[in-house]
C-alpha cells in the first residue's frame, strides 16, 4: 500500500490524461437537469441512463441524445442502489473490458476535466476503489435548505471512510464486493464503502471540483423528508454494521432518538408534573449555542447550522422509527408468509 503523502502528491500533480471510463446516470423526473447531466458525460466510452418511472419525458430526452436507456422495474420497491447496479450490469454487457465507472445522479453536472483526472488517479493508484471530489450546490443562495446542502457536501480530503452517490469507481473493486445492496433504501454508498474497506480497498477524496448538484429545495417539507431519510439510513446502517469495530451509524441513530424522541418526552412530562419543569426545554437552545461555538465560520452561519443540526434530530428520529416499523413488519411477514 502506497503512503498517503505519495498519493496526495499524485493527486496534486495529476494531469488530465485520456483514460477510458464508462458512466451510469440515474434519475426520475429530472427535467432539464438530466440534459445537463448527460451532456457533462459526453466523453464517456459508454453511458447508461436508468430511469425510475419518469413522467416528464426524461426517457425520450435521453434516447434522443443517443444514450443507452433502461427502465427500472418499478414492480419492485425502488432503491438508488438497485438502479445503479442495473446500470452497471448493462454497462458490463456493453463493454466487457470496463475498468472505471462514473456514477452520477441525474440532478448533477460534472465539472469539465473531472472524469479525466479521476480516471487517471485510479489508474495510478490500483489499491483505491473509489474517488470523489468537491460537490457544490448549484444555487446555494436560493434557500437556506440549498445552503445547508452545500455545507454538507464540503467534506475532508484524502483517505476517507465513505463517499456519496457521485463517484468514480474501479469496476474490479465494485464487482469484488458484489456492488451495492439492492435492499438498502438510504445510505447505500456508506454501506458499500464498509465492505470495500474490509476487502482492503481505499476511498479517496481529491481536493478538486467534481460536480454541481441542484437540490431545488425551497420548502421546509422537502428538507424534513430529506433529513428523515437520513435517520432511516442511520437505523439501517446500524442494523447491518452497528457492531464493533465499525459501529456504523450507531451513535447517529442513538443521538437522533435521544434528542428527537426521548428528551422531548421527558421535557413534556416535567413541564406537566414538575413546578419548574418547563426549564428543561432550555436544553435545546443550550445545545444550539454549544454546537455554534464548536463550528467554524462566521457567527451567523455557525448558529444557523447549529439550529438546523438540533432541529434535524426530530425528522431523524422519525426516520429511525419508520425503519423500526418496516423491520418489524418484515419479520411478521416472514414469520407468517
Amino acid at each position: 500500500m502506497r503512503p498517503d503523502n505519495d498519493i496526495a502528491e499524485d493527486a496534486n500533480s495529476a494531469t488530465e490524461t485520456s483514460v477510458a471510463f464508462c458512466a451510469v446516470a440515474i434519475g426520475r423526473n429530472e427535467g432539464d437537469r438530466l440534459r445537463i447531466c448527460l451532456d457533462s458525460l459526453s466523453n464517456a466510452s459508454a453511458l447508461v441512463y436508468v430511469d425510475s418511472g419518469s413522467t416528464d419525458g426524461s426517457v425520450k430526452l435521453a434516447r434522443d441524445q443517443g444514450v443507452e436507456t433502461m427502465d427500472l422495474d418499478m414492480s419492485v420497491p425502488f432503491t438508488a442502489a438497485r438502479a445503479r447496479n442495473s446500470g452497471f450490469a448493462r454497462l458490463r454487457a456493453l463493454n466487457p473490458h470496463l475498468r472505471y465507472v462514473q456514477f452520477i445522479d441525474g440532478d448533477c453536472e460534472l465539472v469539465p476535466g473531472w472524469t479525466e483526472k479521476a480516471a487517471s488517479f485510479l489508474e495510478s493508484n490500483p489499491d483505491i476503489a473509489a474517488v470523489c471530489g468537491r460537490l457544490r450546490e448549484r444555487y446555494p443562495d436560493r434557500s437556506v435548505y440549498n445552503w445547508l446542502c452545500d455545507r454538507e457536501w464540503n467534506g475532508p480530503v484524502g483517505d476517507i471512510k465513505a463517499c456519496a452517490g457521485n463517484v468514480m469507481m474501479s469496476a474490479q473493486a465494485f464487482e469484488s464486493v458484489g456492488g451495492y445492496r439492492d435492499d438498502v433504501v438510504a445510505g447505500e454508498e456508506s454501506e458499500l464503502c464498509i465492505r470495500l474497506r474490509r476487502a482492503n480497498w481505499r476511498i479517496w477524496r481529491l481536493d478538486t471540483e467534481m460536480a454541481f448538484h441542484d437540490a431545488a429545495m425551497t420548502k421546509f417539507s422537502q428538507w424534513w423528508r430529506r433529513v428523515e431519510r437520513g435517520g432511516y439510513a442511520y437505523a439501517r446502517g446500524a442494523s447491518l454494521h452497528g457492531v464493533a469495530p465499525e459501529r456504523h451509524w450507531l451513535w447517529e441513530k442513538r443521538r437522533a432518538l435521544i434528542w428527537g424522541l426521548c428528551l422531548p418526552v421527558i421535557c413534556a412530562f416535567l413541564s406537566i408534573f414538575a413546578p419548574w419543569g418547563w426549564l428543561s426545554w432550555m436544553l435545546y437552545p443550550a445545545q444550539i449555542l454549544r454546537l455554534g461555538i464548536r463550528l467554524e465560520g462566521p457567527r451567523k452561519d455557525r448558529l444557523l447550522l447549529a439550529f438546523f443540526f438540533v432541529l434535524g434530530r426530530f425528522p431523524e428520529s422519525w426516520g429511525v422509527l419508520k425503519f423500526t416499523r418496516d423491520q418489524l413488519l418484515a419479520r411478521v411477514v416472514e414469520r407468517h408468509g
